[in-house]
């Protein structure tokens, strides 16, 4: 019992820190954003699942759009741990212009093929990630490589554990000049809600040539 009331306890703090979120990154005013994230996975049957994706991302709190992406793809499980999957993206970006308040709106239209391969080390969780991108902006065609390492880590090895730690990096590689297009470290807390949904608060870091950015982001992920 007395477990049950800690675990509460721990989801409330939780579920706390995501609502004060937005108002917290205003308060600040510095150039810490908000990504708002939902990805799920749908499984049709043994053998093919259906990816869905909603990311809601903000220049600083809720209110001022950096992005919109939508993502979806059918996916093929090749064994227990690896799954090749076709998808599409739409990306709807609105970037300042300089130093101004005017912002360009720019929309892109992306095809990607991706490889998901894990493996574990005792409880440590690991997952690799190769994405190759085909992406239409705006009346431009350009290619782009994505690898991304991550890693979970559970709390404790007990069955009704269901507090984890997340984090990953990721490497992006245009196909043209300035080959580097950019870098995310990411680590966060999750929270196993059941076993179809789970829940995570985490910080990224953006590195990008002319800059970082710090983001908070705020993710949501389903299995079915």
């Amino acid at each position: 019992m007395h477990r049950t009331r800690k675990s509460k306890l721990y989801l409330s703090v939780v579920v706390l820190c995501i609502a004060l979120l937005p108002f917290f990154s205003y308060s600040q005013e510095s150039n810490l954003g908000n990504w708002l994230i939902y990805i799920g996975n749908k499984k049709i049957d043994s053998k093919w699942n259906l990816h869905h994706e909603v990311q809601y991302r903000n220049y600083n709190a809720i209110g001022d759009l950096e992005q919109l992406l939508l993502r979806t793809g059918v996916g093929h499980q090749l064994a227990d741990n690896s799954n090749l999957l076709l998808g599409y993206g739409f990306i709807h970006s609105q970037n300042y212009v300089g130093a101004s308040d005017m912002k360009s709106k720019v929309d892109e239209h992306r095809i990607f093929q991706q490889f998901i391969t894990k493996a574990k080390t005792g409880i440590v969780g690991w997952q690799h990630r190769y994405r190759f991108e085909q992406r239409f902006v705006s009346e431009e065609f350009k290619l782009r490589f994505r690898y991304f390492l991550g890693l979970t880590v559970p709390f404790t090895k007990k069955e009704d554990n269901n507090y984890y730690l997340s984090c990953y990096n990721e490497i992006f590689l245009n196909s043209r000049a300035n080959v580097f297009d950019r870098n995310r470290t990411y680590a966060g807390l999750g929270y196993k809600l059941n076993k179809a949904l789970r829940v995570e608060l985490g910080y990224m870091n953006q590195f990008l040539n002319n800059g970082n950015r710090d983001q908070i982001n705020v993710l949501l992920f389903s299995s079915f």
